[in-house]
C-alpha cells in the first residue's frame, strides 16, 4: 500500500473548510478539536460507565461474522460498566458498534456543540464506537455515503483511508460494503494479495480530542491501539446522484445480499470473496 498523511490543521474556518477539504472530497485532521466544547472533560469513560454503566450493549469482535448467523448480529452482550473495566483492565478485541446517543444516552447530547463547517449533520444519529486495545473494524465504506466527521477520546488509534477509485486494488466483495475477510491491513500480504501494492490511500493517527472528517464513501480501517471510543456525526448526501446512489445501497444492494445470505449461507460468503479476489487480479493486471 501507499500510504500519505492527510493535512493537520488545530483551527480552520467554515470556508476554507468547504473549498479545500468538503468540496474536493479530502479528507482532513483537526487536531485536539473537542478541547474547545465546554464540557469537553466530560468524554471520558469515566463519565460514561457512571451515566450508561447498567445498560446492556451488543459486543462484536475482530473475528468475520457467522455466515450462517445475521451479519449484524453480535458476539455477546454485557453491561456497559463492565464492558469499560473489561478493555481497561486487559487486551481486547471487544467494541461495541454504533451506540446512537440520541436512543442511549441522551444526556451527552448537551457535552458538545454542532461544528461550524458547513455541513447538515444528521442530528438524529450522533453514534459512539468503542474498542479495546487489541479491536479494528474490518475495512468498509458507510453504505449511506455520507461524510462523517469521526472525534476520538481517550486511547490512541490508527486509521487508514482510501477512497473509491482504489476499490479493486482493496480486494473489494461485490454486493458488500466491506473488503476479502483474510487482508490483514496492519502487516499486508502481498504475496496472496499483490494489488494491494497499488493501492493509493491516508494513515492516520488519533488521539484524545482530534477530530477526522472523512468523506462519503472513503473506504477506512479502524484500529483501536489503546482502549478508547470515537463520535461520528453524519452529514446524509445531497447531490441528487449520490443520493440516488445511496438508495441503492441501503435499499437493493444490502437487502439483496441480506437475502442471499440468508438462502446459501456460506457458500454465497465464499462465492463472493473469491469472485473478489478474480476481479482484483484482474484490476491489477490491466494496471500493469
Amino acid at each position: 500500500m501507499i500510504l500519505e498523511s492527510v493535512d493537520v490543521v488545530t483551527d480552520i474556518s467554515k470556508e476554507d473548510f468547504q473549498k479545500n477539504y468538503f468540496k474536493k472530497h479530502k479528507p482532513l485532521l483537526i487536531k485536539n478539536f473537542a478541547s474547545r466544547w465546554d464540557a469537553f472533560d466530560k468524554w471520558n469513560f469515566d463519565f460514561i460507565r457512571e451515566k450508561a454503566g447498567e445498560q446492556e450493549v451488543p459486543l462484536y469482535d475482530n473475528k468475520p461474522a457467522d455466515a450462517n448467523k445475521s451479519s449484524d448480529a453480535p458476539v455477546t452482550k454485557m453491561k456497559m460498566k463492565d464492558y469499560i473495566d473489561t478493555i481497561k483492565s486487559k487486551p481486547s478485541d471487544l467494541r461495541i458498534f454504533f451506540y446512537i446517543i440520541t436512543d442511549r444516552l441522551p444526556e451527552l447530547l448537551k457535552n458538545f456543540t454542532y461544528p461550524d463547517l458547513g455541513m447538515k449533520f444528521f442530528k438524529r444519529l450522533p453514534t459512539l464506537f468503542f474498542g479495546g486495545s487489541e479491536a479494528h473494524v474490518l475495512m468498509h465504506y458507510d453504505v449511506d455515503l455520507g461524510d462523517f466527521l469521526h472525534i476520538h477520546f481517550e486511547g490512541k488509534k490508527r486509521i487508514l483511508l482510501f477512497d473509491q477509485k482504489q476499490s479493486a486494488f482493496l480486494y473489494k466483495v461485490p454486493l458488500s460494503v466491506h473488503t476479502i475477510y483474510d487482508v490483514d491491513y496492519e502487516n499486508p500480504d502481498y504475496e496472496k494479495f499483490p494489488a494491494l501494492k497499488q493501492a493509493k490511500g491516508f494513515e492516520i493517527f488519533m488521539e484524545h480530542g482530534d477530530a477526522l472528517f472523512i468523506p462519503g464513501a472513503f473506504w477506512h480501517f479502524n484500529r483501536y491501539l489503546e482502549p478508547g471510543f470515537s463520535m461520528s456525526l453524519r452529514a446524509l448526501p445531497n447531490k441528487p446522484n449520490v443520493f440516488a446512489n445511496m438508495l441503492y445501497h441501503v435499499f437493493i444492494m444490502r437487502y439483496t445480499d441480506k437475502l442471499m445470505r440468508k438462502i446459501f449461507k456460506a457458500k454465497w460468503v465464499n462465492y463472493k470473496q473469491k469472485w473478489a479476489y478474480k476481479k482484483s487480479s484482474k484490476a491489477l493486471a490491466r494496471h500493469s
